[in-house]
């Protein structure tokens, strides 16, 4: 089997930023709305008051303090909250093809490469922009891309996923050089209007370059020494919007069509999968994860990275071993782990090992053991 390595990164930043007191302003004026319009039902104690949310209960919730979207003014419209997008004709170039042709031309760019080297494209996210034609065949053609390309969905564990398929793709000789992009546009499936969510999404778009690794030219070189998935079915975090919606007679803006989840039962239920599925692939692979020079987490919850790298290495530890880009982004699904890696690799040297790890709905935990050559 071909040693296969990550051989480039790209980042697409979306050009608007909403602070969490923008976010607490507009949301505290639809509460304020809402109550308005619902008054004589809470008061007959039909229907509960909405509650103000607060900077403060963000921070403490989540540790985000920012997050970047695609459309602000959408979101912080008290009589809209969600974002506004202007429909595009089908022979233009889609929004979620867009971003990701972006973060696929900088990833390209730091593998030396161009879009005429690859032969397999991997568009893996949360959510896809429409169900076909594929968004990775969109993304192909606009790079001049050949081989294959398809869509892939396991949440906020898409990008792992994906480049578990382009290492065995490689390694396989299906492909010489695939690219995976995790095109994130999770505002447009945010419920802005819950309080207990309305502040955990953020839109980014994340590439990687991933190809064998005596085809690569690139310095900046992580050979995988190992992939691992697993899944483990749980409603804790659920989205029931699809295609069977307009058959089921079902009102498209129903709650249930937006992200929900159980955060406490998320948080108890996942920490300890997520530690013992990283302590049992870095074990298998002849580690320890004190051996680990950082880790690349998952970016949904301040707590719940602390918490999975305390139980791993056994003590408190800072951003150096598991850096933090959540305060920045938000959750920004599947991208998480890799803006975290995108931009905080830099430093590390050669022999230097990484685990990136994804954890989410399903649940899924996706883990790549990389080390630095």
């Amino acid at each position: 089997m071909k040693n296969v390595v990550i051989s480039g990164s790209g980042l697409y930043r979306p050009p608007y930023v909403i602070t969490n007191a923008e976010l607490v302003q507009a949301f505290n004026a639809y509460a304020d709305l809402q109550n308005e319009k619902n008054a004589p039902r809470i008061a007959a104690g039909e229907l509960p008051a909405m509650v103000h949310s607060s900077v403060e209960f963000i921070e403490k919730a989540s540790g985000i303090k920012q997050r970047y979207v695609l459309d602000k003014a959408g979101v912080l419209d008290p009589t809209r909250m969600r974002p506004k997008f202007a429909p595009r004709p089908d022979e233009a170039l889609s929004l979620m093809a867009e971003i990701a042709v972006d973060a696929a031309k900088q990833a390209l760019a730091a593998a030396g490469k161009t879009g005429a080297d690859i032969d397999g494209v991997l568009c893996a996210a949360a959510n896809m922009q429409r169900a076909y034609p594929a968004m990775a065949c969109e993304i192909q053609a606009a790079l001049g891309a050949g081989g294959y390309g398809f869509d892939m969905n396991v949440a906020c564990s898409s990008a792992t996923f994906a480049i578990e398929q382009a290492a065995n793709a490689v390694k396989s000789g299906s492909a010489k050089c695939v690219l995976v992009v995790n095109p994130e546009i999770t505002s447009a499936h945010l419920e802005w209007r819950d309080r207990d969510c309305h502040f955990i999404f953020g839109d980014v778009c994340t590439a990687v370059v991933v190809e064998a690794e005596d085809t690569a030219t690139s310095s900046d070189r992580w050979r995988i020494l190992g992939t691992r998935l697993v899944t483990q079915y749980s409603n804790n975090i659920r989205n029931n919007a699809g295609f069977l919606n307009r058959c089921e007679d079902t009102d498209p803006d129903a709650r249930d069509k937006t992200f929900m989840q159980e955060g406490r039962k998320v948080f108890k239920e996942v920490v300890p999968m997520a530690a013992a599925h990283i302590e049992r692939h870095l074990h298998d692979l002849g580690f320890e994860p004190t051996q680990v020079r950082r880790f690349w987490l998952h970016q949904a919850n301040l707590g719940m990275n602390q918490l999975i790298v305390k139980r791993l290495v056994g003590q408190e530890v800072g951003d150096d071993l598991a850096p933090i880009i959540l305060s920045d982004y938000a959750n920004t699904a599947s991208a998480g782990s890799i803006i975290a890696f995108h931009e905080h690799h830099a430093d590390l040297k050669a022999g230097d090992l990484g685990v990136i790890c994804s954890f989410g709905a399903g649940y899924s935990i996706g883990s790549v053991v990389v080390r630095r050559v």
